[in-house]
């Protein structure tokens, strides 16, 4: 069984975050391990407070981690100041770099910014170069390249190039937030080999939502330790995210919109 480590916040509501990202590690038989980097007080309604972690903290939490346990793909999800960016980067080159997926998670789903504008500046530098597969939304993908938001088909397709020279392997453009009858994600890379896939998938009308971003990236490392290559494991982990978005009314969690049901097989099966 592989071992995964999630580098990323806790939500106390449990849909996104770190727990997320364990229970999707769970779901595909894989041993996930932690370093949280911000603590929230949330629920599926607001996200009433958030406090970052230190940076020397999350980069003893990530070297204790790595120095028993053969972790074979790390996922990365908020990083809320530069400090932390940077001392994941540089646990990230102290040691032979895994696969690694990062989804960069700057907002809450309520719109509460989660990061500080500083990290953007240290993601870009000294993060992306070190990712094998990032996965922002539409959002996160103008930020990160510093343009507007893109729309057409082709705008997505520049923007995800833009990002892929600044260094990570592959960019994989969520399409959750697009219109359409369909979700489409759309996979750029390997970097350098100018080639791009869409993934599509029927989008489900469902309040439950939260922690889809978290889910799908959690799903590719799990996948990517597993030994898929990016493509298939990207495949698996869409395919994994319509089920447990299809299983979400199954739950009974809070008011606002929920998180979604990761052990939607497992428990069909018992």
């Amino acid at each position: 069984m592989p071992n995964v480590l999630a580098v990323a916040g806790s939500d106390s509501g449990a849909g996104a975050g770190i727990q997320a990202d364990l229970k999707t590690f769970a779901a595909f038989e894989v041993y996930g391990c932690s370093a949280v980097t911000a603590v929230t007080a949330q629920n599926t309604v607001s996200v009433r407070r958030s406090v970052a972690v230190s940076a020397d903290l999350v980069e003893a939490q990530m070297e204790t981690v790595l120095g028993d346990i053969r972790i074979s793909a790390i996922k990365i999800g908020l990083l809320p100041t530069a400090s932390v960016v940077r001392a994941v980067a540089r646990v990230l080159a102290r040691h032979e770099a895994p696969d690694v997926v990062y989804d960069p998670v700057m907002a809450a789903s309520t719109g509460r910014s989660l990061q500080a504008a500083s990290a953007l500046d240290a993601a870009r530098s000294e993060l992306l170069p070190r990712v094998t597969v990032v996965t922002p939304n539409l959002a996160e993908l103008a930020r990160l390249t510093g343009s507007p938001p893109p729309g057409a088909d082709p705008e997505v397709d520049r923007a995800a190039r833009r990002l892929l020279d600044a260094g990570p392997g592959w960019v994989l453009v969520t399409g959750g937030h697009r219109p359409g009858r369909s979700s489409r994600d759309r996979l750029h890379g390997p970097r350098g080999s100018g080639r791009a896939r869409w993934y599509r998938a029927p989008r489900l009308e469902t309040r439950h939502g939260h922690g889809t971003g978290c889910t799908l990236s959690s799903a590719i490392a799990a996948r990517l330790a597993l030994g898929d290559g990016v493509p298939e494991a990207v495949e698996a982990a869409k395919t994994y995210l319509g089920g447990a978005l299809a299983a979400a009314r199954e739950l009974e969690v809070g008011a606002g919109p929920g998180p979604l049901n990761h052990f939607f097989a497992l428990w069909r099966k018992t």
